[in-house]
């Protein structure tokens, strides 16, 4: 064997070692060149500089290879369209595109940790010619308000995909989907949480394809089997964020001041070094600000707007973060701190938990107000600047100001730290590898036992804070 002939086989050798020499193994024997890497990316500019990072990472390891190098994508320079996020309406777009050379599409998020390798290794053990979809399977443990109740009398039947540990599909399945979205609309007005709804979508209510976990693709590393992992860890670039730059806006309304309020400073309120409680009543034992809006029942529109009004042009001159919670929103301050750190406030930033409205139609993307909404000073600038307001003072508040930014063309800024539901809503699975930033809603939890399990700082909060300033980056 010439050295020219060796150094071309012996990668391909290396993987397979431990695959049978079969039929199968043969047909499924891809090449990197097949896999179409899809990075869940975002264009603000510390997201798309961890992307950037990740896509660097595969094509180094691609090229020790020495196989024709794949396509690497970053997610926010695919599509200028709102819902690009979404994935089902690029689906079209990648038939189009790779179907003739490709056989994976495979998504991961900026945190995704991938060893080229194991994946190869992996993905070789599915026949491409079939319909696949695989994934790192999530189940509810009960049915869930964020899913719609979906599945209530057996929530746990219906899995869906850890997008974080990365998720595949084949291009057969890729082509079908293809078909489906040409001969009929996106139904859900809203969009959630992503992994469920791509889940749903593709099961089709049992007539599609559910999804087949893959025990290789990982959001901790068990073992060198794992083809993905992920680093578990709050974002910290540089010192946190100082107390004194975040400014805490509270919204509240008077019947809720003996019961929520309290809860408030028993719990973060102290970590806080601005904070004020907005309602339609002053009360000088809290104290309160009236801001004049009468309360509704639904939306605060109008009390959300005031409140940013008021940041602007009447106090807190110098202070560059705005966070505005509910008063059943607990939150940990010291976390967002770190998070903050991450981010420029003299950039246009709003950040916190991303949903979708319309987003099949051309709608917009929104931070859902329940898990705490986060602004730079120059968003809320350029925002009432514009002379996009509320169409009325009970609109919602977090979908009206999603429809102003983009309109300005800001784009929602995801952190899945933030939690517009409780923590019984979401799979023990996923929260494992989280650090979370916030929760909401007290309905049925004790929230002063969640606040102090999920999001009080600790020990652990400050060796993650020591062991963040220690480590390089591994990219």
């Amino acid at each position: 064997m010439s050295k020219l002939s060796f150094s071309m086989s012996y990668p391909r050798m290396l993987i397979c070692i431990n695959l049978e020499k079969s039929d199968t193994s043969k047909k499924n024997d891809i090449d990197l060149k097949e896999i179409v890497f899809v990075i869940q990316s975002q264009s603000n500019s510390f997201h798309a500089k961890k992307a950037e990072q990740l896509k660097q990472s595969i094509l180094k390891q691609s090229a020790a290879l020495t196989q024709e190098m794949p396509t690497v994508l970053l997610l926010h320079q695919l599509a200028q369209q709102e819902g690009a996020w979404t994935i089902l309406p690029l689906l079209p777009h990648f038939s189009v595109m790779y179907s003739r050379n490709s056989s994976w599409i495979f998504f991961c998020e900026e945190e995704t940790r991938i060893q080229i390798v194991q994946l190869l290794e992996t993905l070789r053990r599915y026949d491409p010619s079939k319909e696949w979809f695989l994934g790192k399977a999530l189940h509810d443990e009960e049915s869930t308000i964020i899913h719609h109740y979906a599945f209530s009398e057996n929530p746990t039947v219906f899995k869906y995909p850890d997008l974080a540990a990365g998720w595949a599909l084949s291009i057969p399945l890729v082509n079908k989907l293809t078909k489906r979205l040409k001969s009929e609309s996106l139904k859900s007005d809203f969009t959630i949480d992503l992994k469920h709804e791509i889940a749903l979508y593709i099961w089709d209510g049992g007539n599609g394809l559910p999804l087949t976990p893959v025990p290789e693709f990982c959001t901790d590393v068990v073992g060198s089997a794992c083809a993905t992992s992920l680093q578990s860890s709050l974002p910290l670039c540089g010192n946190p964020v100082k107390k004194e730059d975040i400014f805490v806006a509270v919204k509240t309304c008077k019947k809720f001041h003996g019961d929520r309020i309290p809860i408030v400073k028993q719990t973060w309120a102290g970590q806080a070094g601005h904070l004020e409680y907005y309602s339609d009543y002053a009360d000088s034992s809290i104290p309160t600000v009236d801001l004049g809006i009468p309360n509704t029942d639904r939306g605060h529109c109008g009390k959300t707007f005031a409140i940013l009004e008021r940041f602007l042009n009447h106090s807190h001159d110098k202070i560059p973060w705005l966070v505005i919670v509910d008063d059943d929103t607990l939150i940990s301050i010291s976390r967002l701190r770190h998070l903050l750190s991450c981010y420029d406030a003299r950039e246009p930033v709003f950040l916190g938990e991303r949903y979708g409205y319309g987003l099949g139609t051309g709608g917009y993307s929104y931070v859902t107000g329940g898990g705490g909404m986060v602004f730079s000073r120059e968003a809320i600038r350029r925002l009432l600047a514009s002379k996009c307001r509320c169409y009325s003072n009970d609109a919602p508040d977090d979908m009206v100001l999603g429809m102003c930014f983009s309109g300005l063309g800001i784009p929602v800024t995801h952190s899945p730290l933030f939690h517009q539901a409780r923590p019984v809503d979401y799979p023990k699975d996923f929260l494992s590898h989280q650090v979370p930033v916030s929760f909401h809603k007290h309905w049925n939890i004790d929230p002063v036992k969640v606040y102090f399990t999920w999001l009080a700082p600790g020990e652990e909060d400050r060796a993650r804070e020591q062991s963040r300033r220690g480590l390089r980056e591994e990219l």
